[in-house]
Parts: C-alpha cells; sequence; structure tokens
C-alpha cells in the first residue's frame, strides 16, 4: 500500500496519527481514499452500537474533528481508528460506519478515510458559509452549543475544509456522503444551498465536482419529513447519486430517525451508489452547447444564435462536462434572482422577460453565435444601472473586440431599462463564441443586438462607444492614479491616457462622476 512498507505497517502508522505518517511520506497516498461526511443527526447517528460496529476495520479511519480523550482522539486533524461514535464521544452507530466498513471490504488495497461533522436538528444554512453566523445568532443554544463542538465560533463549515485540507497531505478526497433535511422541509432553497455548500467546499479544497461523487440519503419513509427532494438532487446536481430508504425502519421513539439496523443497511446503501461512481469509467468530455429553450425547467441545447440579431443575456451558453466547458463565471453557485434557469448565473424577472443582473466585476458569460457576413454590425444593448460605473467588455472567441463599455447611469435603481447605443465593431463571418465579460459591478443586461452596418465608415477596427462627456481616471499597473482625462467613452479615454502619459505599458482607465 505504501512505497517500502508493509500493509501491516501501513495500518500502524496510520493508528499513530497524522504527525507521524507525515514525516514518513510528503506525499498523499492515492490509495487512501477519503469521504466528507456531513449532515444532522441522521448523519451522526441515534443509535447504540453493538459488537461488531465497534470491531475495529484495520483499513477503516477518520480525521478528528473533535478531541475525544477517552477514545484517544486527542489532536485535531490527526488520523485515527474509525470506531463509534465517528461524529462525537459518544457510542452511537451512524451512516457513515458501515458506509466506511463496506468501501474498504469493496476495495482490498484501499484504505477508507472520513471528515465526520454532523450537528444534530440543523439546517442546511448551517453549513453555509454565508448563511451560518446569521442562523445561528437566532438559534437555540443547544444548537449553537452543538455546533461549537467543532468550531468556537459555530463555524462548520471552516471545519470541514480546514480538516479536509490536512486530509488532502496523506491522501485524496474521493467523495461526499450527506444525510440531512428533517429541518428544512419548508425551505425551497433547500437543492440549491445544498449544491452550494458542496460547491463552496470543493472550491476551497481546489477541486471540481466532475471528479467528486456526491451521495445523498432519504429521509425516513414513515416519519415526519420525507419527500421526494432527495431523489430529485441529481437533477439539479451534476455527479449526484442517492441511497434509498425505501424499507428502513424507524427507532420507535420519535418521526426522525432510524434504528440500528436500518444504519448498518443504509450505510450499505450509500457504498453502493459511491462504487457506481468512483470505479465508473471516466466520463468523457463534453464541450458546452448553445442555449434552445426551457424544458421542464431545465436549459435544452440548440442552435447558435445569429448575427445580425439580438441575443438575450439569460440565454446565455449550457455548461459542458469536463475542464474548461464552463459557460459562465459567477461569483457564487446561487442564482440570487431565483428565475428562468437553475444555475449560478443571477437571472430576474422583469417586466418583458429576464435580465442577468447582480453582476460583479469578473463575471462573465459565453454565447454561441453564427456571424452571417463578415462586416461591421451597431451594438445595441438594453440594460439598467444605479451606478455610473458598471460596464461590460466584449469578447470574441476570447479576444477583445473593444474597449470596455461605461454603462449609463438609466436611474435611481435598477428597475429603469434603457435601450443604448453601445457603438460599432466588426465581426468575422461564421461560428464563434461571444463573451460579456463584466468589468464594472452592477449592471443589469436585458439583450445585446447586432445590427449589420458593414458599408458603413468606422474609425479603425475597435467598438466605438458613444456617450456623454465624462472624467476618467487613468491607472498605472500598481493601482496608482497617474492623471486624469476627459471623453465621451473608456476607448476614448485610453486612445488620451495613451498620447499624454507616454513611455507607460498597461495603463487603464475608470470613470468618476463630473
Amino acid at each position: 500500500m505504501f512505497v517500502g512498507y508493509s500493509k501491516v505497517f501501513a495500518g500502524a502508522v496510520f493508528a499513530l496519527g497524522l504527525s507521524m505518517f507525515g514525516t514518513l511520506h510528503a506525499a498523499p497516498d492515492p490509495n487512501f481514499h477519503i469521504y466528507i461526511a456531513y449532515g444532522q443527526s441522521n448523519m451522526g447517528g441515534t443509535a447504540n452500537a453493538e459488537s461488531a460496529d465497534k470491531a475495529e476495520h484495520p483499513r477503516f479511519k477518520i480525521f478528528a474533528t473533535q478531541k475525544c480523550s477517552g477514545k484517544g482522539r486527542n489532536t485535531l486533524g490527526e488520523v485515527y481508528p474509525a470506531v463509534p461514535s465517528l461524529f462525537n464521544c459518544g457510542e452511537t452507530i451512524s451512516i457513515a460506519d458501515w458506509f466506511g466498513r463496506t468501501m474498504a471490504d469493496s476495495m482490498p488495497d484501499v484504505t477508507i478515510g472520513i471528515i465526520p461533522v454532523a450537528v444534530g436538528g440543523a439546517s442546511i444554512k448551517l453549513f453555509d458559509k454565508d448563511q451560518y453566523a446569521s442562523y445561528l445568532s437566532t438559534a437555540e443554544g443547544w444548537l449553537q452549543n452543538y455546533a461549537k463542538e467543532y468550531a468556537s465560533d459555530g463555524n462548520v463549515f471552516k471545519t470541514i475544509v480546514d480538516i479536509a485540507k490536512k486530509a488532502q497531505q496523506v491522501g485524496v478526497i474521493k467523495g461526499f456522503i450527506f444525510h440531512q433535511g428533517e429541518t428544512d422541509g419548508g425551505y425551497p432553497d433547500w437543492p440549491k444551498i445544498v449544491k452550494k455548500t458542496r460547491d463552496d467546499i470543493l472550491s476551497e479544497l481546489k477541486m471540481s465536482s466532475d471528479t467528486v461523487p456526491f451521495v445523498a440519503g432519504e429521509l425516513l419513509r414513515d416519519g415526519c419529513c420525507y419527500s421526494d427532494r432527495v431523489s430529485k438532487l441529481p437533477n439539479t446536481m451534476d455527479n449526484t447519486y442517492y441511497a434509498t430508504s425505501e424499507n428502513l425502519g424507524g427507532n420507535g421513539v420519535d418521526r426522525y430517525h432510524f434504528n440500528h439496523d436500518a444504519y448498518v443497511t443504509f450505510g450499505k446503501r450509500y457504498a453502493e451508489q459511491m462504487l457506481k461512481a468512483v470505479v465508473r469509467t471516466p466520463v468523457e468530455p463534453v464541450p458546452q452547447q448553445p442555449f434552445g429553450k426551457i424544458e421542464n425547467g431545465e436549459a435544452v441545447a440548440g442552435d447558435a444564435a445569429v448575427i445580425p440579431g439580438k441575443i438575450e443575456a439569460e440565454n446565455y451558453d449550457i455548461t459542458g462536462i469536463g475542464s474548461g466547458n464552463s459557460s459562465y463565471k459567477d461569483d457564487d453557485s446561487e442564482n440570487k434572482g431565483k428565475s428562468y434557469r437553475n444555475d449560478g448565473v443571477d437571472i430576474e424577472e422583469i417586466v418583458d422577460g429576464f435580465a442577468v443582473g447582480y453582476t460583479n466585476e469578473g463575471e462573465w458569460m459565453e454565447y454561441s453565435v453564427n456571424v452571417k457576413t463578415t462586416g461591421y454590425y451597431t451594438v445595441k444593448a438594453r440594460l439598467a444601472s444605479g451606478s455610473e460605473t458598471s460596464g461590460f467588455q466584449l469578447l470574441l472567441d476570447d479576444k477583445e473586440l473593444a474597449s470596455a463599455f461605461t454603462a449609463p447611469k438609466t436611474g435611481e435603481d435598477w428597475k429603469t431599462y434603457e435601450e443604448v447605443d453601445v457603438g460599432e465593431v466588426k465581426l468575422t463571418e461564421g461560428k464563434h463564441v461571444l463573451k460579456i465579460l463584466i468589468t464594472g459591478n452592477y449592471v443589469n443586461i436585458d439583450w445585446l443586438e447586432f445590427a449589420d452596418k458593414s458599408s458603413s465608415r468606422i474609425v479603425g477596427e475597435n467598438l466605438q462607444v458613444k456617450g456623454k462627456i465624462r472624467n476618467y481616471m487613468v491607472f498605472d499597473p500598481m493601482g496608482v492614479c497617474v492623471g486624469t482625462v476627459r471623453a465621451q467613452n473608456a476607448n476614448e479615454a485610453m486612445q488620451q491616457a495613451k498620447m499624454n502619459i507616454k513611455g507607460m505599458k498597461n495603463l487603464y482607465v475608470k470613470s468618476v462622476a463630473r
């Protein structure tokens, strides 16, 4: 299992803890498969462990997320034998117990590790890095104390990430197992936040959901809270599977929790689903595809948008499968507008359709386009902005078509939409990918329209932006202001800056109020 050491000795190294292992081997062991297990009380487990559960498996370990001196777990993040309870210092069995044992038995050359974090009674909001603080501030004292067993401030998300980063030094994060939802029966955004918690963890670990499966388990069938939400998670989360709770019994005490035998069976069902994912034939990459329509709540592929013509901002391409096949970049995985599409771009409903909003600098959307004729095209946009510094830039096949366009202020809020002349641009016949890159925060974009103007005179081949005269500050590459100019648009301001401030490269400009 480890180069130069027997399997028996390797197991002893694990038992001694992460610090010794780290001294012996700097490189992560590809045969140490680690799973992040999180959720609420059914993930943590409530049934008393029996003798078979307590028998130590030589290739089943946990990373300590709580100090339990009675079990010899004295250092957070170190590797210890996986004996009950995995999630606290008690003697209860969890879903993770027999998940881990089954995974280890199914892969004889692999050691399984669990990163366990479960808080009974907790909403999914507790695991959301952006909501946990406000959620805990109004939670009951017992729940606050429960969360503090993992982190002094209750930030269980950070605990998962911190322990997982340590785990990456010795093994490979292979997947998630998740059980939660009893508390969130009336929370409509539950699927989105489940996805967000997973995506945020992966982002911190610099990993992709393409290669890290996620298995969720259904709630107790004859309990208080069962619905089909868990079984539908694979419809909204990529690389996601679910373990059925069919014919699993409750504990006879409450309407939430499974009995001992159910935890055993459930853990094996989780393992069955995970094994389908981790030993599957690698998924062939799929390129992003042009948006066609919304069908049953999901985006369906269609034909590339035609230029000349109108491109609706919300109809960006459908993301493909595999690295480098994303059709958008958004700062978070939530659709803040909660409209039209079920991914990370923020889309809001407006009077006559939909618009992309809540935009931040650096975000972008891509659109497959088919330019019918080489030539010059006028560009119009319908947009809204309550700021004088919001804007965007157009790129074709990741090459700049133009300098950034600064959007005019259309009102005191972002509800007043206007059609504005963006300018003129030269396009080449054929299929391309158009990108809208946000260069100034908070511009709402309804659509872009390209009209053929190949016979018109144009100065140069870059976009010539029309607008009111305004002040532009000029900055050097270090962000130091080196002067100001007055111009109609960013393109003109940049030209003036280059003439007035000679010998300095990589300048950039930013409009300011007059």
